[in-house]
């Protein structure tokens, strides 16, 4: 976790006998031949001016690390010990000051601590402070469901942001219908925004099953409001959030029943059947007993009895909830599984992990573009059919009748292209046509189904990984090069940006918090890689994040819920993956995330709305 070290300036001569000349300092630049590196330093020569030479060793933070350590579990030099519940741990000052922002406060103030040998922590149990010291003098620690309560408590107590962020990461990872609300409130308590929305929103989006679990029983009446009030709430009907209500208020009749009013207010009950507000509402005891809660069930009669006065009732209770009959998922169309081409399209629900089947596409393809639009619409254009030639369909595939419908055809034949949304249009970009490459470039209008072609790129690319955003059309690598062009629409020009890192073909690329993501792809050294590259808008450069767990070619990938999924791809020569790996942002890390119903490469992703009950006739 520590930034590396770069040690510049002038070299100091110094004399034979070991002792710097009695004379004067004299500042040498030596000369070596044209690629004469030291090989035995492990480190990397940069570029060699008249009065300067740099130097770097990759290995020397990981080594002093190593010999703080070794030196704190000898006692030498320390400096300071810590006491936790009475057990001890020798440290280092500039150590613990250099990891922990409490550490440095404490010991660069006036405080007592500064000037005491013996420093009593409080609040922190002695097993996660030896984790957290480990983790100062080595930079790695290892999380387990027993220690990461305790872990995430302490290291958000000694500010130590790095341990907080992966503790938070690896709840995340192990979070489900029976855990989310516990982890919901421990995040708040810590201050864990993050965690905490990420928890809500899926005990939102699973609030049928969370609700009859044992967490849900023990929430504050505020809690339970914050829940139920959320228009992003998910459930079939509205008779659901009664009933969990309901349950809840049985739990703990007693105490819950002077607030019970205030949380039946979020119940939405006009939106309850008239049979079961008539048979089960009314006629709960709790109801039937206190004012505030029949006035609410004489509001939903009313609502159900006097349909043309509605809009004079209008309340929250009236609204109808977001996304209650549909989920966002992840759409995987077509592709590549061992050579045999797919007419496949099936979703991907990341909160519950579970694959459901889809309309399939008129006929086998891969290679292919897709894109979401803004209205909620899937758009397929080109790809290759299993004779080995180009298509110049066009199709476009409507959620809520899971339907496929043809529209016009492109002007020029494609596979292996690349297609994005922007400002409206649909653009379809570069490509193979059957015999070349093409730097062509063709947008389609769906107001008026029909394509037009715009200024070509500057250069021909098959398997360019395209992406919009912010009103300009970015296209990156294929055919194993590092090129990066921006098209401009209003201006109807392209530009030469910064190139990427290494040159790729057949990598994926998506937009997550205003930088564009590259991933995987083929890289002429290598072959295929698990490398991510990530690009600066605003300074136009790359820099390499995290690489992905696998090697990938072609594969797919998503933004969904503030993470980039990347499915399938291609390991090596017929070796296809089934697995999905996930990219946290905010620890700059990866973790496998389910598995594919095949393995496949060459499928194309994006996230959309389905409905939940959507069924699938297979013709």
């Amino acid at each position: 976790m520590a930034g590396m070290l770069h040690p510049t300036g002038s070299s100091v001569v110094v004399g034979t006998d070991g002792n710097l000349p009695s004379s004067s300092l004299h500042y040498h630049r030596q000369r070596r031949p044209s690629g004469d590196s030291d090989s035995t330093s492990g480190g990397e020569p940069s570029k060699e001016t008249s009065d300067e030479y740099h130097f770097e060793e990759h290995s020397h933070p990981k080594e002093v690390l190593r010999g703080l350590n070794e030196l704190r579990k000898e006692n030498h030099f320390c400096d300071v010990t810590l006491s936790v519940d009475n057990v001890k741990f020798p440290a280092h000052r500039n150590v613990l000051a250099s990891f922990s922002p409490y550490f440095k406060a404490m010991f660069t103030s006036k405080l007592a601590e500064s000037r005491q040998s013996v420093v009593v922590v409080n609040g922190v149990e002695p097993a996660m402070m030896s984790l957290l010291l480990e983790y100062a003098y080595t930079s790695s620690l290892t999380i387990t469901r027993a220690n990461v309560q305790s872990l995430l408590s302490a290291a958000n107590l000694l500010q130590i942001l790095p341990v907080r962020d992966a503790a938070c990461s690896f709840l995340e990872w192990h979070m489900d219908t029976t855990n989310c609300v516990g982890i919901h409130c421990f995040a708040e308590t810590h201050a864990c925004t993050v965690l905490q929305e990420r928890a809500r929103q899926f005990t939102l989006q699973n609030f049928s099953e969370v609700g009859n679990g044992e967490e849900f029983l023990g929430l504050s009446p505020s809690k339970v409001v914050e829940f139920i009030s959320s228009d992003d709430l998910v459930v079939d009907r509205e008779e659901s959030v009664f009933q969990v209500v309901m349950r809840w208020f049985m739990h703990s009749p007693e105490p819950r029943k002077i607030e019970f009013h205030r949380v039946l207010e979020h119940v939405r009950l006009p939106l309850i059947s008239p049979y079961f507000l008539h048979d089960c509402v009314e006629s709960m005891p709790i109801i039937r007993q206190s004012p505030e809660c029949r006035h609410l069930v004489e509001e939903a009669k009313m609502f159900h009895l006097l349909p043309d006065r509605r809009t004079q009732i209008s309340t929250p209770r009236t609204k109808l909830r977001n996304n209650s009959s549909t989920v966002t998922v992840i759409v995987a169309v077509g592709g590549e599984d061992d050579k045999v081409v797919l007419r496949s399209v099936e979703c991907y629900d990341p909160i519950t992990r579970h694959w459901r089947t889809l309309a399939c596409l008129p006929f086998a393809v891969s290679k292919h573009g897709l894109v979401a639009s803004g209205s909620n619409r899937l758009y397929l254009a080109g790809g290759e059919f299993p004779d080995g030639s180009a298509s110049h369909s066009m199709w476009r595939y409507d959620p809520v009748l899971n339907v496929w419908h043809e529209m016009a055809p492109m002007l020029i034949p494609r596979s292996e292209l690349g297609l994005a949304m922007l400002d409206g249009f649909v653009y379809a970009v570069g490509g193979w046509e059957g015999t070349y490459r093409l730097d062509s470039v063709e947008r389609y209008d769906p107001e008026t189904n029909s394509w037009e072609l715009v200024p070509p790129m500057k250069m021909a690319v098959t398997s360019p990984a395209v992406v919009a955003h912010d009103g300009m059309l970015y296209v990156t690598d294929g055919d194993g090069i590092e090129l990066v062009e921006r098209f401009d629409p209003r201006t109807n020009t392209w530009t030469h940006l910064a190139p990427m890192l290494i040159p790729r073909s057949g990598s994926a690329a998506c937009v997550l918090d205003g930088y564009i993501y590259v991933v995987g792809g083929w890289h002429a050294s290598t072959e295929n890689t698990n490398k991510v590259e990530r690009y600066d808008i605003q300074t136009n450069t790359w820099e390499f994040r995290a690489s992905m767990i696998e090697r990938r070619y072609r594969p797919g990938i998503a933004v969904l819920h503030g993470r980039i999924f990347v499915l399938g791809g291609e390991e090596g020569w017929d070796r296809y993956h089934d697995t999905i790996e996930c990219y946290f942002p905010e620890t700059d890390s990866w973790q496998t995330f389910g598995d594919l119903p095949t393995s496949r490469s060459w499928l194309s992703c994006v996230p959309l709305q389905v409905n939940k009950n959507i069924q699938c006739d297979e013709s």
